[in-house]
């Protein structure tokens, strides 16, 4: 869309150089792609997104621009032109207008002007048009063209002398094998997909997209028929592309014209017409207007505060939404009933007024912030954390499983011997593999593990978050676990605590759980501690349950976890940090430890004293065998430093790598490998 700076300067006082108003369109999003001096003017050219078509005219551009600068737009006062006849005649009584399908075209007006004197346009109106690159044709073509890019909204005049019926207007689909010779000199073969406007004879136009070589205005011409219409956008797009037709017409009507502009945009032709042409309208003519639809909006003051994370006022939201066309009714001093002008069809939800509202109030005045996140164990909260721990069990390249809560009393206790007195019993079971209610996942996740590796599945890892029970006294005990079950590794590997342990780990930080520890027990058992807290054990299923399962010559590793003590220390909540502004360095350590020392616990002393510099330290290799004594174990610890505030020197890392190294030795023993 181009449009001169001048002409804009018609509807709104522009104060402001037209490099500063171009880029404060841009920002608003009407992205202007360029401006050049031409003609003792400006052109501005603007890229017009689609669902605004309000912006395709001078008017539009205006009022955006109003917006923007807090100035008042000024428009022509409005010609009213009624449908009665201006003038004694026959021809004029006999005038109709026969519309075959209301859907393709919602309203068509016609207007009789009557001994006009076409000939060359006046120099103002021909220099406007050159400026947006439209040549000059006669002074009642170019009133059209001129009508067109100041409103938007396409018109077209015949040679009401040349219309083989001047009595008759009929809008309707082509007829199989029609023909019309257009303006561009081509003949054109139409089918029954293609709007036409005709007399009683044949086709005299292309609806929205091109008049007819043979109703076109001339230097003879004495009387005209000037056409101001909608049609229907799907219909003309398609009808463009059938017949590949690109025109400003078309381009406009393909997204949408405002209904009630027909009058106003009328009354600006006639006048012009009659100004440069010295016609005289005789008649005012037009089809059964459709109902006008009446849409509002209620608008919320606080919700838009809340949206935007601004503080705007009512008054300038008011004021914001009045300069755009928008009529506003304060209901009370919160809620405002905002009216949707018919030019603004892209507009219909208050998030659509919220986005008006934040382009003209200058996205630059929003304030940047993170959306905040609040998680609260509540019934619901819960839900949504249990979902969260499902989804990344999953994506740590878990299954879940859903098993019975049923089982064999004799599985049972040939699992863990010293529960039986726990063991909720079914009164009436319905099968010896079903008379007792379970107290661990355990039985049930190698249940699955069994089936999976009889249909010779190679990589069994599940999960199960189910209620286990529990016989106190006289009532029964519930409780949520959190169950994970591996079988078999990826290439057939064997499954291992480790495996487990990291499963966990990864679980643990996207919970935001940081203080957690396993801690080693009797056979090959490994406790799981949140903050000094058990609150689960990771172990293998012993030889015996292995048997009962018929699992053969395969290892099966468990993790149990009560699910309601690890909800209590999960944390949601996000903080942002800055990205490092300075390097790190990295130094490794590498020692020989006695096999019974927690490699957790080294970690946990080196990070104690390497603080606050030490910013991570972690195990990078871990080695047994013939270079390392039995009964030692041989570990590689990274640590990075990195100082917030400025860059670390050797001789600040230096002396604490050797006091970090003094105290491995002095606390746990241990020998330096250099």
């Amino acid at each position: 869309m181009k449009v001169s700076y001048n002409w804009l300067k018609d509807f709104v006082e522009i104060r402001i150089a037209p490099k500063v108003l171009a880029e404060k369109l841009t920002m608003a999003g009407l992205e202007v792609t360029s401006l050049k001096a031409k003609d003792h003017d400006f052109v501005f050219e603007i890229e017009v997104t689609s669902n605004r078509p309000d912006c395709l005219s001078v008017i539009g551009i205006a009022r955006e621009v109003a917006a923007i600068t807090g100035k008042k737009l000024a428009c022509y006062p409005v010609i009213q032109l009624s449908s009665s006849n201006r003038q004694t005649g026959k021809q004029a009584d006999r005038l109709t207008i026969d519309i075959e399908d209301k859907k393709d075209c919602p309203l068509y007006t016609a207007k009789i002007i009557k001994d006009v004197e076409v000939g060359p346009s006046p120099a103002w109106l021909r220099s406007r048009l050159k400026l947006l690159g439209c040549r000059s044709v006669n002074n009642i073509v170019d009133i059209t063209n001129y009508i067109l890019f100041e409103w938007g909204q396409p018109l077209h005049a015949f040679d009401l002398d040349k219309l083989n019926s001047p009595d008759t207007i009929i809008v309707r689909r082509a007829k199989k094998g029609e023909k019309i010779t257009t303006l561009d000199g081509q003949q054109r073969m139409v089918d029954p997909d293609i709007l036409l406007i005709a007399d009683k004879k044949g086709p005299v136009a292309l609806a929205g997209l091109m008049g007819g070589k043979d109703t076109e205005v001339s230097e003879t011409t004495k009387n005209v028929l000037l056409e101001v219409a909608i049609f229907n956008p799907i219909v003309l797009r398609h009808a463009r592309q059938r017949l590949g037709i690109k025109s400003e017409s078309g381009y406009r009507f393909e997204r949408g014209i405002d209904p009630e502009a027909l009058e106003r945009v009328s009354g600006e032709a006639i006048s012009l017409i009659s100004e440069t042409a010295k016609g005289n309208c005789v008649l005012a003519k037009s089809s059964a207007r459709p109902k006008k639809k009446k849409r509002r909006v209620t608008l919320y003051i606080p919700y838009v505060n809340k949206i935007l994370g601004t503080d705007i006022k009512g008054k300038k939201i008011k004021e914001i939404l009045n300069s755009l066309g928008f009529v506003v009714k304060i209901k009370t001093k919160n809620n405002f009933s905002v009216s949707l002008p018919s030019f603004r069809q892209d507009v219909s939800l208050t998030i659509d007024l919220i986005e008006e509202i934040a382009r003209i109030y200058g996205y630059a005045q929003i304030p940047t912030s993170l959306p905040a996140m609040k998680p609260q164990i509540s019934a619901l909260g819960r839900r949504n954390l249990v979902s969260i721990i499902k989804n990344i069990l999953q994506g740590l390249g878990l299954n879940e499983v859903i098993t019975y809560s049923l089982m064999g009393r004799e599985l049972l206790e040939a699992f863990d011997t010293g529960i039986g007195s726990c063991i909720v019993e079914i009164l009436n079971p319905l099968s010896k593999e079903q008379e007792v209610l379970r107290n661990t996942l355990a039985l049930s996740l190698g249940g699955c593990i069994a089936y999976n590796l009889n249909q010779k599945q190679e990589y069994i890892s599940i999960f199960e978050i189910a209620k286990v029970f529990f016989q106190e006294k006289d009532k029964i005990r519930e409780e949520w676990a959190l169950g994970i079950a591996l079988g078999e590794g990826i290439n057939k590997e064997p499954p291992g605590p480790l495996h487990v342990k990291g499963i966990l780990e990864a679980l643990f930080q996207r919970l935001a759980i940081k203080d957690y520890r396993f801690k080693i027990g009797g056979n090959s058992e490994i406790e799981i501690c949140l903050f000094k807290e058990k609150i689960g054990i990771i172990r293998p299923l012993p030889e015996n349950v292995l048997d009962r399962l018929d699992i053969k010559n395969k290892e099966v590793w468990i993790a149990e976890l009560w699910l309601e003590k690890l909800l209590t220390y999960v944390n949601l909540k996000k903080q942002f940090t800055s990205l490092p502004l300075y390097p790190a360095i990295s130094r490794d350590i590498s020692l020989i430890l006695k096999e019974d020392i927690l490699a957790e616990d080294v970690l946990a002393a080196i990070r104690e004293r390497g603080a606050p510099l030490l910013k991570e330290v972690k195990i990078i290799d871990y080695y047994k065998g013939k270079q390392i004594a039995p009964g030692f174990k041989g570990l590689t610890i990274s640590c990075l430093y990195r100082c917030d505030t400025r860059t670390l020197t050797e001789a600040e890392i230096e002396p604490l790598q050797g006091d970090i190294s003094s105290l491995l030795v002095n606390r746990f023993t241990a020998q330096i490998r250099v």
